[in-house]
């Protein structure tokens, strides 16, 4: 099999043309062996990744594995040998280019690039140190992991996040969105979330395609906001049913039940999963930035494509095992086996977050015929049977409505071609608007069936502590963990998987420094955390139609 050298390991990469592609039952494996000609030393680590399970074996005190699960992040540093001398060579390699993969090797390019003091110190105590050097390995044909902004329709649509949380100069992406004077259109305030979003411009029609009633909307709206007050987690679903059970004033029927199932409907695209699914105590934990949400007008590939701009990435390369010793270890694919085993603290974490899929099915228009409003949505006697569509000819002058399927619905429709999967999405859209003409063009998301997310983002699941999100992130010995799942102040948001991608840098970078060098350096090696060209302070672009 064909090689490539990358920072002195022989890759041998799966996925490029004509090579191995992942079962989804087995997996497949690249091996990647560190071979050092002159002190006769064959090194290497094992690593085998499947679903959002990961599988790692590794015990040389000189490798350092740094793991992004989610979209399977991975840097490794190691000793080298050159003509009979060990030297000190910090290297890093990232594997899986999205946000969170993206943002760490952005830090650490840049961080290799501001050790020129910390190298002189190397030199004067007579030891050879290379500037460390960072490869990030994507599986995929392109960068941006469950980012993915299509240009197939002449215009940008964001086929997986389109939405930028917390429309507001703390929000960690800000910087970079301003500098690269990227619009954004402001789709509601201050403090909303599910049905309040949805409230602010909106239309719902019935089965039979009649308006809803606002004062209805939101007298049901009002219903579903209170709690079942008990020390006991359960779903959502459960506890609006003994709500109901108990307070008889509250009971929904017909057309007022129906529009409650729609409110479920969206609180299941919020957190990609069933309303059974959904924990009653920690679903509302996430922390909220002020200025409301706002959709990126141009799409995310910009920042994406600036953050991996001069930085070394390989597409089409599929790690799924890295071997280190002289037997290795086989490692399967369908259960977690970390060799040594991860803590039991950090494996009940990574069992017990929850990931399923939200998907788009965007139907491009000659003509626009909907009404002037950001959100169409069918009520139905069952979340499943709701819909919900998003309009971006209010953002973006398009004449595009993206439906947007979440949880089972969403597990079914993947089942269909795209053809068949567009014209059932249209066939919600005729129930309620009988003038609609058939879609022009359409694009169809896989996110819970392809191999390399199979799902769209983490939620709180019910019965799991909110901690797991946190210990996720939490190193253990010499693994880094980065991503949107590790966020715990920010759980399944692009700036949540960006800054956790900061943070493993930081930690990499601390713990290269302090295995390598010595407390005094680590003020004058620093990742670019807070690089001039990101920190200057430029208003955000924000419009509401």
């Amino acid at each position: 099999m064909k090689s490539v050298n990358i920072l002195g390991l022989r890759v041998y990469p799966a996925d490029i043309a004509g090579g191995i592609t992942l079962d989804s039952n087995r997996g497949v494996e690249m091996s990647c062996v560190s071979e050092v000609k002159g002190g006769g030393l064959m090194q290497s680590a094992m690593v085998s990744v499947h679903r959002h399970n990961l599988h790692f074996t590794a015990s040389h005190q000189h490798i350092y594995i740094y793991i992004y699960i989610d979209l399977n992040f991975l840097a490794a540093s190691f000793y080298q040998k050159t003509e009979g001398r060990q030297s000190r060579s910090p290297s890093a390699i990232v594997i899986g280019g999205g946000f969170a993969g993206i943002a760490a090797a952005h830090a650490l390019k840049n961080a290799a690039f501001q050790c020129v003091k910390w190298l002189g110190k190397f030199v004067s105590h007579g030891s050879l140190f290379f500037i460390p050097q960072v490869v990030l390995l994507e599986s995929r044909d392109r960068i941006g992991g469950r980012v993915h902004t299509d240009y197939s329709f002449g215009f940008p649509v964001d086929m997986g996040a389109a939405w930028l949380h917390g429309v507001c100069n703390e929000n960690p992406l800000a910087s970079w969105i301003g500098r690269l004077g990227l619009p954004i259109y402001r789709t509601s305030g201050d403090n909303s979330v599910l049905y309040d979003h949805d409230l602010e411009s909106y239309a719902l029609f019935d089965g039979d395609g009649h308006q809803v009633p606002q004062d209805l909307v939101e007298k049901v709206g009002k219903a579903n906001k209170l709690r079942y007050e008990t020390n006991e987690d359960m779903s959502i679903a459960q506890a609006i049913k003994l709500v109901m059970e108990r307070h008889s004033y509250l009971r929904q029927e017909g057309l007022a039940n129906n529009v409650l199932q729609w409110y479920l409907c969206r609180m299941e695209g919020w957190f990609a999963t069933d309303a059974d699914n959904i924990s009653l105590k920690n679903w509302d934990q996430e922390v909220l930035l002020p200025g409301g949400h706002g959709l990126m007008v141009r799409g995310y590939r910009p920042i994406i494509n600036t953050l991996a701009k001069g930085l070394d990435i390989r597409l089409r390369h599929r790690v799924t095992k890295i071997v280190w010793g002289t037997k290795g270890v086989k490692v399967t694919a369908k259960i977690i086996n970390f060799e040594p085993r991860l803590p039991d603290w950090k494996e009940e974490a990574i069992d017990g977050i929850g990931v399923r899929t939200e998907n788009k099915i965007v139907l491009h228009f000659d003509k626009v015929f909907w009404p002037n409003v950001e959100f169409l949505g069918v009520v139905s006697s069952s979340a499943y049977g709701c819909s919900y569509f998003l309009n971006l000819h209010k953002a973006t002058g398009n004449p595009v409505l993206v439906y947007m399927p979440a949880g089972r619905l969403a597990y079914d429709i993947e089942k269909m071609s795209d053809k068949d999967a567009a014209k059932f999405a249209f066939s919600q859209l005729k129930r309620i608007l009988s003038d609609a003409t058939e879609p022009i063009q359409y694009l169809v998301s896989h996110w819970g069936v392809d191999e390399n997310s199979l799902g769209s983002y983490s939620y709180d699941a019910v019965g799991k502590p909110r901690e797991y999100f946190e210990r996720l992130r939490i190193p253990v010995d010499n693994l880094f963990f980065a991503g949107e799942a590790t966020c715990n102040k920010y759980t399944g948001t692009v700036h949540g998987a960006f800054s956790t991608g900061l943070t493993a840098a930081e930690e990499c970078r601390i713990r290269v420094l302090e295995k390598y060098g010595d407390p005094d350096s680590l003020e004058m090696f620093h990742p670019a955390m807070g690089e001039v060209a990101a920190s200057i302070s430029v208003p955000l672009l924000i419009s509401r139609m």
